[in-house]
């Protein structure tokens, strides 16, 4: 989400995930607080792979989301606050209010509400963090499973932010980002992969993204995961491949990709992106409903 930083039972739960558990997943293989999202997305199609390079079989962290109340605080923290985000967006995101963030019914739900919480905000959210121990890591397969909201004016995103700033301006983009996914609700079960980072990103209409239709994204559960190698990031949902970047081996201008980096999870409102065609003040509150998250180690073959 280039910006700056802008269910079922538990039962079900373990035998959906034994066969994701189970898997060997080969693959040849923003944010200044909240930049805008790709306007024009270039799209850069996938290669096959010549043979298997990498596993991601180890779990290595994880929130099934099998308990109630508030999201566990020893796995996630809070992004706070509604100053636009650098995409103007609308919402204030508040931390720890179970009316924007709570687990119920097996999942985790962050909603987006209508309501004028603080002043100049007209909506509230959650920007939910992974970072901690676990939380964050450097390659791997990020996975997650959840339910899309809808209404035009809303701008889900599961996406990912490194932990330390340490390239060039020593903020967004040139320490990169990593888009798992991004939807905008004037643009229904339209779902976008993509990478920002110094030489590539939205602000230059040169950002590397793929994009995908998912016909019930809004009204079914599906998996969004990336797998992340030092050669490669690639996107999927439900295991269908759908984009790829590739490490030109230029420096970290074009690949800050070689440090941790952290899940972050959110429903924005408005925005450069999400706000294109207007907010249908009547289509809220929304929810973004997750079922689990799980962060798989890379093992090379």
């Amino acid at each position: 989400m280039a910006g700056i930083g802008g269910k079922v039972s538990s039962a079900g739960k373990r035998n959906r995930g034994s066969a994701t558990l189970a898997r060997v997943t080969v693959v040849a293989s923003s944010l200044l607080l909240g930049a805008a999202a790709p306007v024009a997305p270039v799209a850069h199609g996938p290669a096959p792979a010549a043979k298997p390079r990498y596993t991601f079989t180890k779990l290595a962290w994880s929130d099934e989301f099998n308990y109630t109340g508030l999201p566990d605080s020893t796995k996630w923290t809070y992004d706070v606050g509604g100053q636009g985000w650098g995409n103007k967006e609308l919402q204030y995101y508040t931390k720890a209010r179970r009316e924007n963030a709570r687990v119920a019914g097996g999942n985790l739900v962050v909603e987006a509400r209508r309501e004028a919480l603080e002043p100049g905000n007209a909506y509230t959210s959650a920007r939910l963090l992974s970072r901690g121990p676990g939380g964050s890591q450097t390659y791997g397969r990020f996975e997650v499973r959840a339910r899309l909201p809808g209404g035009r004016g809303t701008w889900p995103a599961i996406w990912m932010l490194p932990d330390q700033n340490i390239y060039g301006n020593k903020s967004w983009p040139d320490n990169g980002e990593i888009d798992i996914m991004e939807h905008v609700g004037y643009d229904p079960n339209v779902v976008h992969a993509s990478t920002h980072c110094k030489s590539y990103y939205f602000r230059t209409n040169n950002q590397k993204t793929g994009v995908t239709i998912i016909p019930d994204a809004t009204t079914a559960f599906h998996v969004y995961a990336i797998e992340w190698t030092p050669e490669t990031i690639t996107a999927e949902v439900d295991g269908q491949l759908y984009f790829a970047a590739r490490n030109e081996g230029t420096g970290w201008q074009a690949w800050p990709w070689d440090q941790p980096f952290h899940v972050l999870l959110n429903v924005a409102v408005g925005g450069e992106w999400g706000g294109q065609k207007g907010i249908d003040e009547a289509a809220f509150p929304q929810q973004m409903l997750v079922d689990y998250v799980r962060i798989y180690q890379m093992k090379k073959n």
